[in-house]
């Protein structure tokens, strides 16, 4: 019960990441703003849910893990509701703000537990379903918030959260209020609390605004270049040098450490804006519906539900360096395949690499995590999630950026040199062009209809160019993974820092 309850607590975390995506549009529509502006409902939680990731160390040195975890969830479920409640977009964004801030110590604090309750033995078996919520959760999110809002109202995508969160607390109360922690008072690093809200709120703006205001075309994404990168370089000199720092950098010392989390950092990165990438081809240029997408994404869910107990169970048993190769190895499979996507594509042909990509998540995190944290001493764990977990959401939102940024330039190339190879003596073109006019299109119509039909094979060929390119870099995350030398341990405990 002790699992069921953690894992529920961090799929609802999760799970709110990337549930109101879908949507925005009836969000800024009930709330009179426009979507532009409605997407500030999603990096609102993202900046502080990052923020307050890193800061679970500290907070489980205060206050207690017990503690900390079940007043989190509880306080989820407050911000949740008051967010079904807003009625301005200000109240939405100050209640998401609150949302993302409780949330930080969620995922981080629910591994902790779950290796202070399990013997070696069994806890590979435990953290495996509990491992496939990071990833399975975003699929669902965007599938569950559209049902949703097409069917009930917006505000539900939040009131959800209150019987999941409220049973998840009591559960976990009931069960581990008697392991509480133990806990002292150190002084909190403010300088370092304040660089870090800087830099990252910065970083994460600029992300976000990026692509609308043409990257570094715009003076303010050039700012908010500068103030990132500044605060950043002054956040690591200043944490480097403090007796109790608000984030534990030197936890990169630790070479198992340092390369666990550059590649899971980066195959997060690349995993999630490829997630983001594929529905949006599918909607824009294939004619999908949201549910017809839906049902092309969903099935990722379901190797990975079967594999992971036999991963979980066998990790301390097999080299975890050659589990992660499996896992971006299959990737590197997975998207090889979708790079030769064309727009004649049929579901079949779209739905089987999402179905394989199930059985590379399986091999994913509970590996990577075991690498990770191999070596780490028990004090030292929560930092240690919680700064993993840190980098992981930094780098899913710079890889969602980067990817769709990547798309859409090079379907303007793309289009570009499609358009320039049709000219008045391409018979073709011109069959096209007539035939439409034939049927009684106007001239401006048949035109409209021939670009959009460029624009669906420039944008598929653009699609096609970010898979190939994801698939190389996946396998060049393969020789970084074996740069760790994990030690031999006598079980899986480590592999709680699965996220």
């Amino acid at each position: 019960m002790g699992s069921v309850a953690l894992s529920l607590a961090t799929f609802m975390n999760v799970l709110d990441s990337s549930i109101a995506n879908v949507s925005l549009p009836a969000i800024a529509g009930n709330l009179g703003v426009s979507p532009t502006q409605g997407t500030w409902v999603i990096t609102s939680f993202g900046v502080s849910n990052a923020i307050a990731v890193p800061l679970t160390g500290w907070l489980t040195q205060r206050f207690g893990a017990v503690r900390l975890f079940t007043a989190s969830v509880v306080l989820f479920v407050l911000a949740s509701w008051m967010c079904g409640l807003a009625t301005s977009l200000e109240m939405l964004i100050a209640f998401r703000v609150l949302q993302g801030l409780v949330a930080g110590p969620m995922i981080p604090l629910s591994q902790t537990l779950l290796l202070s309750s399990y013997p070696p033995s069994k806890a590979g078996m435990a953290l495996a379903m509990w491992a496939m919520t990071t990833l399975v959760a975003p699929v669902t999110g965007p599938l569950l918030g559209g049902w949703i809002t097409d069917n009930m109202s917006w505000p539900w995508i939040f009131y959800i959260n209150v019987p999941v969160g409220l049973g998840a607390a009591f559960v976990a109360w009931r069960i581990y209020a008697k392991r509480e922690t133990p806990t002292q008072k150190l002084p909190i690093d403010t300088v370092g609390l304040a660089l870090l809200v800087i830099w990252v709120g910065a970083l994460q703006i600029m992300l976000d605004k990026g692509k609308e205001l043409d990257w570094f075309e715009s003076s303010q994404i050039v700012a908010l270049g500068l103030v990132a990168l500044i605060g950043f370089v002054v956040f690591i000199v200043w944490e480097l040098t403090q007796e109790h720092p608000v984030v534990d950098l030197r936890l990169f010392a630790s070479r198992n450490f340092l390369f666990g989390v550059l590649a899971l950092s980066v195959a997060y990165g690349l995993f999630f804006g490829n997630v983001v990438l594929l529905p949006l081809w599918l909607q824009q240029y294939m004619g999908y519906t949201a549910s017809v997408a839906g049902m092309a994404v969903a099935p990722v869910g379901l190797l990975a539900i079967l594999l992971s107990p036999i991963v979980g169970k066998n990790v301390s048993k097999v080299d975890p360096r050659l589990l992660a190769t499996v896992a971006f190895a299959g990737f590197g499979l997975v998207m090889w395949m979708r790079s030769h996507f064309i727009t004649q594509a049929d579901f079949n042909t779209i739905l089987i690499p999402t179905i394989l990509q199930g059985g590379a998540i399986a091999f994913f995190f509970i590996p990577l995590s075991a690498i990770t944290l191999n070596g780490l001493t028990p004090d030292r764990i929560p930092s240690a999630s919680g700064l993993s977990n840190f980098v992981r959401i930094t780098a899913g939102a710079m890889g969602t950026s980067t990817v769709t940024t990547i798309w859409e330039n090079r379907a303007t190339l793309h289009h570009v040199h499609m358009v320039e190879n049709i000219s008045r003596t391409d018979i073709p073109a011109m069959d096209s062009f007539n035939g439409l006019m034939g049927i009684g299109m106007s001239f401006d119509q048949a035109a409209t209809q021939i670009t959009r039909l460029i624009d669906q094979q420039a944008f598929t060929r653009a699609a096609d160019d970010v898979y190939l390119a994801s698939s190389f870099l996946f396998l060049c995350l393969i020789p970084i993974v074996w740069l760790a030398k994990p030690k031999k341990t006598a079980g899986p405990v480590d592999a709680g820092g699965a996220h």
